[in-house]
């Protein structure tokens, strides 16, 4: 690896961890973040979670945890391209979809209805949660103990969630802050209202590519939709006439992997140049600096954006809102609320979610117990349980 830039994050320079740890002699601060986040069990079961096809209907469409590893390895690519720390941009990029529920953005939909009355739900604060709290596989300690840089990096890759006066941010203006985010156990202030990291930044933008490549990739394996559905769509369809040019004869799969592979390709590319000028600009002499730059510093270039979002657009009347899509969908929001209705009125959660929902100090605080429960499980866990509780009590009935 080149040398590190002087914008970068520095793991010898890190702000610490809640509670303190022993020395590693083999690896730095923020490669132990990557390893905890590896071994956790939120880790694992984001291989049963749904990204946007349920994981029964296919073994080769991507679930959270593919979905995930992709998007770690554009980070490393384009951190390294950037001379910023390629271990936080994994680590953060690792960790940014462990607050993600059962059944996708359906099951996020739900939990945020059901938990309106008590603060609503927000994945990444639940990735925040993860972390701190619910795991719990340390003898001395709730939570992996990651370091402050990758916790900011979880909560702010997609930037501040305030303005400096506290005032609510982005989408947060008008669907509120997040619930905890004034609780959250770190080794110092992660101060909602700067910037993240250069590292972060990558992880945030490395999914927004990962995303657009993959979900078409899927879509064609789903027959959701063929190339050339995709020639006069932005940013794709000079991609795919150049393919289907180049290859007319090449079976549909093959063309299908040249397309994808093109776009991360010009994605990672627009990123980086448009990024390094951006720095360059901004003349940041520290990771501090960019906290303060007052602007996102790893974006695309203007063309690149609009396009990207005119692709995102395309992919959500014709993908996400499909019916192949959105039947499953509306059969996993019913679960979900079946057993969030059912966990709150008969309180009967197994072993030490039950424990803490019968000492809870108020029906909110149950109620985020529940929560927390049903947002850690997998797709096949959520139906088997709700299989046990409802399709005996119509037997009964």
């Amino acid at each position: 690896m080149s040398e590190r830039a002087p914008y970068a994050s520095d793991p010898a320079q890190s702000r610490g961890r809640l509670h303190a740890a022993s020395h590693s002699p083999t690896r730095s601060e923020f490669q132990r973040d990557r390893d905890r986040i590896i071994h956790s069990t939120a880790f694992r079961r984001l291989q049963y979670k749904t990204q946007v096809f349920l994981h029964h209907e296919g073994q080769h469409f991507r679930t959270r945890l593919t979905h995930t590893l992709e998007v770690s390895q554009m980070a490393r690519s384009i951190a390294r391209s950037l001379r910023l720390d390629e271990d936080l941009a994994e680590a953060v990029a690792l960790a940014h979809d462990l607050g993600h529920t059962p059944f996708g953005h359906a099951g996020e939909r739900v939990l945020n209805e059901r938990m309106a009355a008590f603060g609503g739900f927000d994945h990444n604060m639940q990735a925040i949660r993860v972390v701190t709290r619910l795991e719990n596989r340390y003898a001395e300690h709730d939570g992996l103990n990651l370091s402050w840089e990758t916790l900011e990096g979880i909560l702010k890759h997609n930037g501040p969630l305030v303005d400096r006066a506290g005032r609510a941010r982005g989408r947060y203006a008008t669907e509120g802050l997040p619930e905890g985010l004034d609780e959250i156990p770190a080794s110092a202030d992660l101060q909602p209202w700067t910037h993240a990291s250069l590292e972060a930044q990558a992880a945030a933008i490395a999914d927004d590519i990962a995303y657009d490549a993959h979900d078409i990739d899927d879509a064609l394996r789903a027959g959701l939709l063929d190339l050339p559905d995709l020639v006069d769509v932005p940013l794709a369809g000079p991609i795919v006439r150049e393919v289907l040019s180049r290859w007319p004869g090449l079976e549909s799969s093959r063309q299908a992997h040249e397309v994808q592979r093109r776009l991360i390709t010009r994605g990672i590319e627009d990123v980086v140049a448009t990024s390094a000028a951006a720095i360059a600009a901004a003349a940041p002499r520290s990771a501090d600096d960019v906290r303060l730059a007052g602007a996102t510093l790893i974006r695309f270039s203007a063309p690149m954006a609009e396009a990207e979002q005119a692709l995102k657009r395309f992919l959500f009347d014709n993908v996400y809102r499909s019916d192949t899509v959105m039947a499953p969908v509306r059969d996993s929001e019913r679960m979900v609320a079946d057993l969030f209705d059912h966990y709150v009125a008969a309180q009967d959660l197994p072993g030490r979610w039950g424990e803490a929902a019968r000492a809870a100090a108020s029906p909110a605080a149950r109620a985020r117990i529940v929560c927390d429960f049903i947002a850690g499980m997998t797709d096949p866990y959520a139906s088997e349980q709700h299989a046990r509780l409802f399709d005996a009590a119509r037997r009964l009935g």
